[in-house]
Parts: structure tokens; C-alpha cells; sequence
């Protein structure tokens, strides 16, 4: 990714969709221990480390991420709490052992059976692993949309596949739920905020990536009932 990309996303409170309510519901179908080790793998400026620690107020975080400075924010962020440890690091080998590893819009990295193979060491007994993962919701969709996404991302597939894939990885599906469009804006909400500060001076560089951001917005609100993110629970059989 470019120097201006990252000008976009520094300082963002989160760098994908997610809201309490989803971890929420996500975690308890997990059974999280108050005195769980987590793992937040990809783990971003940390947007979901406060839900994370409600959860378990008496376990750990260990916040992993390879983007240096992210890992700066989620220091600020949590600086004096003993509960987290924020590092820089490669998330295909996170060591462990933890009881939930959570992943929100990373695993694509790594892609959804083979991170959830390499990922089966590092939890311990009983673990299990959340994630959110794009995904279509209908099969009747605008072909400017269909051919947009595949370009970016050509392993987009339904629920039915996103489970599928699970199941190869040798883990069972406790539930998979669609985050909603709260999840979403609380993305692109600062985003657009920090487009418009911006843009004023914006090089040519810098103003192209801006415009991919306003672009990729649209297209979501014009589309949300089409693309979505599936939050996938699941354990090791």
C-alpha cells in the first residue's frame, strides 16, 4: 500500500466495519471466558479491543499487526493497561496458546481455509476463532458491482461458500451473522470525515486515493443490500 493511502487511514478509529452489538453476539456464541486469552490478529488502530477486553476483563489481548504504526495507536490507546499487549507481527504465526483468536476483515490475507489451518496450533483446547469476511448476498447483482469487486478481491463468494471453506479447515460453523449497516458507518462515517480534511492541497497522489475512498462509499450505499461482511464463529472439530 502507498504513502497516501496510509495519510487516508492514519488516525482512524477502525479500518473496517464492525459494531458492539455483532462482537457482542459473536462472543457469547463463542462462550468467552472472563479470563480468556484473545488474539486480534490484523488488529488495525485496535477499534475492537475495548469490546474484546468487556468480554474478558480479567484475561488478555494480544494485539497483533504488521503496520507499525497502527500498533503506535493501539499503544496510545490502551497505554497503562496491563491486559494489552500490542506488537508488531506476521498473524499466520501469532504463537498462543489462545482461547479466541478474532479477526475482523484480515483473514483474507492469509485466506479463509489456509489461515484457519495455520491458526488450529495457536488456539488452545476448546478455542475458537471469529472473523468477518466479505461476502455477496444475493446472486442477482449489478454487473459493474460483480465485475468491481472480483477485480479487488477475485475469492468474494456467498455465505453457503464462506462455510464451505470452513468446513475444510476442519472447524465447525457455530453461526455466521451479516453485520449491519450500523457496522458499516462507523467505518465510512470517519472516513469521509477525514476526505474532507484532505482534500484541500491534496496532491495528485494523495487525491486519487481520496477519490477511491468517496467511490468505494457509493458504491456500498448504492449496493449494501448486494456485498456485505459475514462474522463467522468457528471451532476445530
Amino acid at each position: 500500500m502507498n504513502k497516501a493511502f496510509f495519510t487516508l487511514h492514519a488516525g482512524l478509529p477502525r479500518e473496517g466495519p464492525g459494531d458492539r452489538a455483532s462482537l457482542d453476539w459473536a462472543l457469547g456464541l463463542a462462550g468467552v471466558r472472563t479470563d480468556a486469552r484473545i488474539l486480534d490478529a490484523g488488529c488495525g488502530p485496535g477499534g475492537d479491543i475495548a469490546g474484546l477486553l468487556a468480554h474478558a476483563p480479567e484475561g488478555r489481548v494480544v494485539a497483533l499487526e504488521a503496520h507499525a504504526p497502527f500498533i503506535d495507536q493501539v499503544q496510545a490507546r490502551f497505554a497503562g493497561d496491563p491486559r494489552v499487549e500490542a506488537r508488531v507481527g506476521d498473524m499466520a504465526a501469532p504463537g498462543g496458546p489462545f482461547d479466541l483468536i478474532w479477526c475482523a476483515g484480515a483473514l483474507y490475507f492469509l485466506g479463509i481455509t489456509e489461515g484457519l489451518t495455520a491458526w488450529r496450533g495457536a488456539l488452545a483446547a476448546g478455542g475458537a476463532v471469529v472473523f468477518s469476511e466479505l461476502v455477496w448476498l444475493t446472486d442477482k447483482r449489478d454487473p459493474t458491482l460483480d465485475a468491481a469487486w472480483k477485480a479487488e478481491y477475485p475469492a468474494i463468494a456467498g455465505i453457503d461458500t464462506l462455510k464451505e471453506r470452513i468446513t475444510r479447515a476442519g472447524y465447525e460453523t457455530l453461526g455466521v451473522r451479516v453485520l449491519p449497516d450500523e457496522a458499516w458507518e462507523a467505518y465510512f462515517g470517519p472516513v469521509e470525515a477525514r476526505v474532507r480534511s484532505l482534500r484541500p492541497g491534496a496532491d495528485a497522489e494523495l487525491a486519487a486515493v481520496l477519490d477511491d475512498a468517496e467511490a468505494e462509499i457509493a458504491s456500498w450505499r448504492a449496493h449494501r443490500r448486494e456485498v456485505g461482511y459475514g462474522l463467522a464463529v468457528a471451532r476445530p472439530i
